[in-house]
């Protein structure tokens, strides 16, 4: 069974991955910045957790080296972290971009960067997020869109360098999830409207949903599937919306 590192363990969908990896056996290291919360899912979960920079390529690189001594080596790591940032270009401010870019695509880049580094002896697998933003065109998501589309450009170069090594990179790209993180669209009436028309099921993701897709990546018996942008979107990044 796979022993995964999830970057991000605290948020919603990153949390419901580790609890549904651990629930079948899997070992799991809980990976983020917020000690409080990653002691409380640790202790709830059973498992080993790391504090550390996802910003910072080479203090990631370094932690989960040492985790891996004490812990065991990664099979596969899925970066869970992200933001959302809704504004029209010309209102997004130059601090505002970078942070979007920093927090969506360098620690994607981090990820890769740290974790093929750990992979390539044994190979094994990584999965990133995106968004359907990134896919179509959808207004005041300037910022995001183009993190996103970034590390949809990322993974593709890494899975076609690392495949010699038998490292998979792959993205899932999903549309409006419930989680905390997008809590003030789906929670908002008016929002939560117009989000649900842009979807062609009428509906939005649930994090099970999410989570799944990511365990199904990371399954060593899936292990011909890589460089792949896999949405789980309700039709957002493809289809027309709902009439």
């Amino acid at each position: 069974m796979p022993h995964t590192a999830i970057l991000g363990a605290t948020g919603t969908i990153g949390s419901c991955l580790a609890q549904r990896l651990v629930s079948q056996g899997n070992q799991v290291l809980l990976v983020g910045r917020d000690v409080a919360k990653l002691q409380d899912l640790a202790t709830s979960l059973q498992q080993p957790w790391l504090v550390t920079d996802l910003q910072n390529s080479d203090s990631l690189q370094t932690d989960l080296k040492q985790a891996c001594e004490e812990h065991g080596p990664l099979d596969a790591l899925v970066c869970c972290v992200g933001s959302i940032l809704l504004k029209a270009a010309h209102l997004t401010s130059d601090e505002e971009f970078q942070d979007v870019i920093a927090t969506n695509l360098f620690t994607a880049f981090a990820t890769v960067r740290a974790g093929t580094r750990l992979l390539r002896q044994r190979g094994g697998s990584i999965v990133l997020f995106a968004s359907a933003a990134a896919e179509i065109g959808i207004p005041n998501h300037e910022a995001i869109a183009a993190a996103k589309g970034g590390v949809i450009s990322l993974a593709r170069s890494a899975a076609a360098t690392y495949a010699p090594q038998n490292v998979r990179v792959n993205v899932i790209s999903p549309g409006l999830i419930r989680t905390e993180l997008t809590r003030r669209i789906w929670d908002n009436s008016t929002a939560a409207t117009a989000s649900l028309k842009m979807h062609a099921l009428g509906r939005f993701g649930e994090p099970e949903q999410v989570a799944s897709l990511a365990e199904w990546l990371i399954q060593p018996e899936n292990n011909w599937t890589t460089g792949q942008v896999i949405g789980v979107d309700g039709g957002l990044g493809h289809l027309l919306p709902r009439a």
